[in-house]
């Protein structure tokens, strides 16, 4: 089941959104943390800085091939053997990731889908004990220059409503300006 669709520009703009390095070193990304997965790996915008921070593996979890084949091609640019790719309809089907196999999730810019819920879950049981969750999503403001639609577009409020309903503790919210807001929960 695909998220509900928001318009994703390509990868040129995409990239232009963001300071990859400096939202993950501000979401706590480091050495310390060992295998983490994504969900919604996308372009690998954020899966080649994470792979480069990490001591162990990430799960660049997608159902779009086409973004895995991108995320796989720019993991060998980069000479980079820590990435795993996998195929999955992460919202119908879980992550296919171990129960509590992993010490960071992120979610960056997926929350807009139908069932964020679900996602939350997911986290929670893969996630291992004093493990991290990192969120991205665009700002809740119309000025924004892109990003899902007003009417899907999660605030920081609401995911931390969410995250704490599957038992996700110790909220911190960050300004990734100009157009996004980062939060970090505990499990």
């Amino acid at each position: 089941m695909k998220i509900r669709e928001s318009g994703m520009p390509d990868e040129k703009i995409w990239g232009g959104f963001f300071n990859p390095v400096k939202i993950l070193e501000t979401l706590g990304m480091n050495k310390k943390i060992g295998d983490v997965a994504e969900f919604g790996c996308g372009f690998g915008t954020f899966t080649i800085p994470a792979a480069k921070m990490i001591s162990g593996k990430i799960y660049g979890i997608d159902i779009e091939p086409e973004m895995l084949e991108i995320t796989k091609n720019k993991a060998k640019e980069h000479k980079l053997d820590n990435i795993v790719t996998v195929k999955q309809d992460f919202i119908t089907k879980g992550s296919s990731l171990d129960t509590e196999s992993v010490d960071y999730v992120m979610l960056f810019n997926i929350l807009h889908g139908e069932e964020p819920e679900k996602l939350f879950e997911e986290s929670w049981r893969i996630l291992k004990p004093n493990g991290v969750i990192g969120i991205i999503h665009w700002n809740y403001d119309p000025k924004t220059v892109r990003g899902p639609p007003m009417n899907i577009r999660i605030k920081p409020e609401q995911c931390i409503k969410l995250a704490k309903s599957t038992g996700l503790v110790n909220p911190n919210i960050y300004d990734l300006k100009p157009y996004h807001y980062g939060i970090t929960l505990k499990k």
